[in-house]
């Protein structure tokens, strides 16, 4: 494919981050970032991260930081950025003014541009008109597109306000390669004249960011196909200031679970809730990098380094993917059964010891928690763990030292009440006289008691598996109890009796 190097003599490959400093960044479009930093390092070039903050009124410092520590949790390096020395900084669009302010007298003075003095109060006026003729689109009218260039400078050199706008030509079509979509051809009499400059004197996105592309040499961006309307704009302005177009791919916009494109209003959520939520790190990445792209029809679990391998640019697809909560649990369960048992404990242990108000252990387990006896049963939950935060739940009973569940629990629907009952006081004596407390004489001892009342073993082993743990799904039972021990088991299963002994009271009153 020739929009990739295929040589050693090929330009080196840079691609960006150039986020807008104005909202949190959502995970949907941490993918297309992905893809960028993908390619950037399977043909060892940069990866640079730029702050387009010429939004003045609405950038926020926290919004950058947040974004920086998103890209550290998920081990995405920058080769350059604000905090990283290059030679094509600064990095912030808002001290890089004066180069925007170059580039914008060239183009106005060889035409490519004009200024427009019309107020905002006249714009509103125009859209509002324009709407209540039904016209399908609004936009500016290009009354000051004309103006006599005396005049125009003359109102400039009074310090009248205006905006510098983009001359389009106003018949003929712009025709741009698309690395995904090939040849795309826009009309051009259906393009609006943008404003590049700001009355202010900030740069709008689409001139700033065209002239740090061409000079801090990006070669390829990779951007959502809701840009794909800005895409004539930009190869216009490619045009006119003379320089070669790197190689743009609008990839698919991801969708929500419902159909419609994610975005903040519309159940997208910062990258670093999926932290706080027990995800990890290479799940997460994993599964963007298959939200509209993929190597091969199977393939669904790859590495870091197996993403930046077989990555490409014609494996990404042109339509929509799903954003689906269900899978990205299971892809994340997957990966958490990968952990070996410290990793494990050290992953967990945040989310066990946060307070119970935010979905840790209950306050009466006392913190911090013992890594050792942690230890020696995190792996019996670790099959079942789809998130960390599944940790505090699944183990609580391992804990805690009162269980609560309701009685009705310990009948299995194939024994009454009285057969439970019967069980749990012949589990009792025959646990109470193990000689030893190891899986296979637990197992044997419970299966005698069924074998002598008759009965197959799984009522046996449910109402004995409630009576410790206050669950009918648990790790495997006997494995379980050889971490509770004998005497915290027996002393439960005694007060097991006891509660199916007032039920049977109580039904008996009844009658």
């Amino acid at each position: 494919m020739s929009n990739v190097p295929n040589s050693s003599a090929a330009p080196v490959v840079r691609t960006r981050f150039a986020p807008s400093p104005t909202g949190e960044m959502h995970i949907g479009g941490f993918r297309t970032v992905f893809y960028s930093w993908l390619l950037a390092r399977k043909y060892n070039g940069q990866f640079i991260l730029r702050i387009e903050d010429t939004d003045q009124v609405r950038s926020k410092e926290r919004v950058i930081d947040n974004l920086i520590e998103g890209f550290n949790w998920l081990s995405l390096n920058f080769d350059e950025g604000p905090a990283i020395s290059g030679q094509y900084g600064p990095y912030y669009q808002s001290d890089r003014l004066g180069i925007y302010a170059h580039y914008a007298a060239q183009v106005l003075e060889k035409g490519h541009v004009y200024p427009c003095f019309c107020s905002e109060e006249r714009l509103d006026t125009l859209r509002q008109e324009q709407q209540k003729r039904g016209l399908a689109t609004t936009g500016y009218d290009r009354k000051c597109r004309n103006l006599p260039e005396k005049e125009a400078a003359q109102r400039m050199a009074d310090g009248e306000p205006f905006v510098l706008r983009l001359k389009v030509p106003l018949n003929g079509f712009t025709v741009l390669q698309d690395a995904l979509r090939g040849e795309m051809k826009f009309n051009n009499a259906l393009l609006e004249d943008s404003v590049m400059i700001k009355s202010d004197g900030y740069p709008t996105y689409h001139f700033a960011s065209i002239i740090d592309d061409h000079l801090m040499k990006i070669s390829h961006i990779l951007r959502g196909d809701d840009w794909l309307p800005s895409f004539p704009l930009h190869g216009l302005l490619y045009t006119y200031l003379g320089w070669e177009m790197p190689v743009i791919a609008h990839v698919p916009n991801v969708l929500g679970d419902d159909g419609k494109k994610l975005s903040k209003r519309h159940g997208a959520e910062p990258v670093l809730l999926y932290k706080g939520r027990g995800y990890l790190p290479e799940a997460i990445l994993n599964f963007l990098a298959l939200l509209g792209w993929a190597y091969d029809e199977q393939s669904e679990i790859f590495t870091v380094d197996e993403l930046i391998d077989k990555f490409s640019l014609e494996r990404v697809h042109t339509s929509p993917a799903k954003f689906d909560t269900t899978r990205l649990l299971w892809m994340n369960g997957i990966y958490i059964r990968k952990l070996s048992i410290e990793e494990l404990v050290k992953n967990v242990l945040p989310f066990l010891e946060a307070p119970e108000a935010d979905g840790g252990l209950p306050d009466s387990v006392a913190r911090p928690l013992d890594r050792a006896y942690l230890r020696s049963f995190i792996h019996l939950d670790q099959e079942r763990m789809k998130t960390f935060a599944d940790a505090a739940f699944l183990t609580a009973f391992f804990f805690v030292d009162d269980l609560e569940y309701l009685p009705e629990l310990l009948i299995d629907k194939k024994i009454d009440a009285a057969g439970a009952l019967c069980a749990l006081h012949m589990a009792y004596n025959a646990l109470t006289g193990l000689a030893t407390w190891d899986h296979d004489s637990i197992e044997q001892a419970l299966r005698n008691v069924a074998a002598e009342m008759g009965v197959k073993a799984g009522p046996v082993f449910m109402g004995v598996r409630v009576a410790v743990t206050g669950r009918k799904e648990t790790p495997p039972l006997m494995e379980t109890m050889l971490v509770l021990g004998r005497e915290r088991c027996l002393r439960r299963i005694n007060i097991a009796i006891q509660r199916l002994e007032t039920i049977q009271v109580s039904a008996e009153t009844a009658q």
